[in-house]
């Protein structure tokens, strides 16, 4: 389990690609790598992975080919940044939402309205995902929980303050860009019981 709040921003050094199948090196920072063992687990931009060696401030975790296709970090290449989290642990304060890790689909950033201090980004969504996306609900992007702060047909926005903007890499991003989903598993229940409860009046 994830809390969605961003510890630090890893630089990929090293990608080795083999038949669906890749294995991405990151430079982790000492506070990231302390107490980290193999099998731990790490959100990278949202998604879960599993660390598969340590080599000094290096650390392996392998993509296997639906981690390739449902997520934006096949996308990487040596050089780029990703947000990182560690598992949260039991007593960990919840400072965002809860969240799995697993990454549903990718949403491409379509505009970017620009404010003093703050910025506001727009998100195209497929409709099968668009149906769990509220006014004011939680989502994830690129392992990040933030507030939805509106929604129109086919598009979703949210709103950043300068230290998300500083702390993660949601800053960079450009319209055109793909970027990591994970919907509020909670609002994707409820959404779902409710469309069963309804198709089974009619």
């Amino acid at each position: 389990m994830f809390t969605g709040i961003v510890q630090d921003v890893g630089t990929v050094v090293a990608i080795e690609t083999r038949e669906q199948l890749h294995t991405h090196v990151v430079s982790m920072s000492p506070a990231m790598r302390e107490g980290l063992m193999l099998g731990a687990s790490v959100s990278h931009n949202g998604c879960c992975l599993s660390v598969t060696a340590i080599e000094g401030d290096n650390v392996s975790f392998d993509l296997m080919r639906e981690t390739l296709r449902l997520t934006n970090l096949g996308e990487l290449a040596p050089g780029d940044r990703v947000n990182l989290e560690r598992a949260a642990r039991f007593g960990d304060e919840i400072g965002g939402h809860s969240m799995s890790g697993h990454v549903m689909a990718m949403a491409r950033l379509v505009e970017i309205d620009e404010a003093p201090n703050n910025r506001r980004l727009w998100f195209e969504l497929s409709p099968d995902l668009a149906r769990f996306v509220f006014d004011k609900g939680y989502i994830g992007i690129d392992g990040i929980s933030l507030t939805v702060g509106a929604v129109e047909a086919g598009r979703f926005c949210v709103n950043l303050i300068p230290e998300t903007l500083a702390r993660t890499t949601i800053g960079e991003r450009l319209p055109g860009d793909r970027v990591n989903i994970e919907i509020d598993p909670q609002t994707q229940a409820i959404v779902e019981t409710v469309e069963r409860v309804l198709a089974s009046r009619r």
